[in-house]
C-alpha cells in the first residue's frame, strides 16, 4: 500500500476526543505515519475517509449515529478501501468475529501498548492482519472448544447409529 518514502496515511474515528488526541500523539510520533483526519462517529469517519483516502482507519465500535462495525463494512465498499483496525474496550468474541466479517484487518484493545498500535498500523498497511494477543488467545480457545464439541457430537451420533445395527450388521461392519 505504501512505500518507505510515502508515509502511511491514517484516519482516527472515536467518539472520545481524549482517545483521538492520544492516538494522534502516539501515531504522529512515528516518522512513517501521518494522521490525515479524525472523526467522532462512523458517518463522519466515512466522509473523512472518502476525502482523505487513508491507508488505514483506526475505529472504535460504540459510537453515536453509526457504530464502528457498520462503518467498517461501508469503508470496505469505497473505491479504494483502507485497511481497518478496530480499536475498542470490548473484547467479546462476537465483536471480534463481526469486525473481521465486516472487513477489519486488525482488532486491538484500547489497553494495547503504544508501540504495538504503531506496529499494527504498519502491518495492516502492508496487508497483514493484526490482533491483540488476548484476542488471538480467545479465538484459539473458541476454535479449540468448538472442535472438541464437534468431536463429541460426532462420537454420540456414531454410537447411536451403532446401537441401531443388528448383530449380523455389526459382525459384517467390524469384520
Amino acid at each position: 500500500m505504501t512505500t518507505s518514502a510515502t508515509p502511511i496515511k491514517v484516519v482516527i474515528v472515536d467518539d472520545d476526543p481524549l482517545v483521538r488526541a492520544g492516538l494522534a500523539m502516539i501515531l504522529g510520533g512515528a516518522p512513517d505515519i501521518q494522521i490525515v483526519g479524525e472523526a467522532s462517529d462512523g458517518i463522519d469517519g466515512l466522509r473523512v475517509a472518502q476525502q482523505q483516502r487513508p491507508d488505514v482507519v483506526l475505529i472504535d465500535i460504540r459510537m453515536p449515529r453509526m457504530d464502528g462495525l457498520d462503518a467498517t463494512s461501508r469503508l470496505g465498499q469505497l473505491a479504494v478501501p483502507p485497511a481497518v483496525i478496530v480499536l475498542t474496550t470490548f473484547d467479546a468474541d462476537e465483536y471480534v468475529v463481526r469486525a473481521l466479517r465486516e472487513g477489519a484487518t486488525g482488532f486491538l484493545l484500547k489497553d494495547t501498548a503504544p508501540a504495538l498500535i504503531v506496529e499494527a498500523v504498519r502491518k495492516v498497511a502492508d496487508g497483514d492482519p493484526m490482533l491483540s494477543p488476548s484476542v488471538t488467545a480467545s479465538l484459539i480457545r473458541q476454535i479449540a472448544d468448538s472442535s472438541v464439541s464437534a468431536s463429541v457430537d460426532r462420537a454420540k451420533i456414531a454410537k447411536g447409529r451403532l446401537a441401531e445395527l443388528t448383530e449380523r450388521e455389526l459382525e459384517v461392519a467390524l469384520g
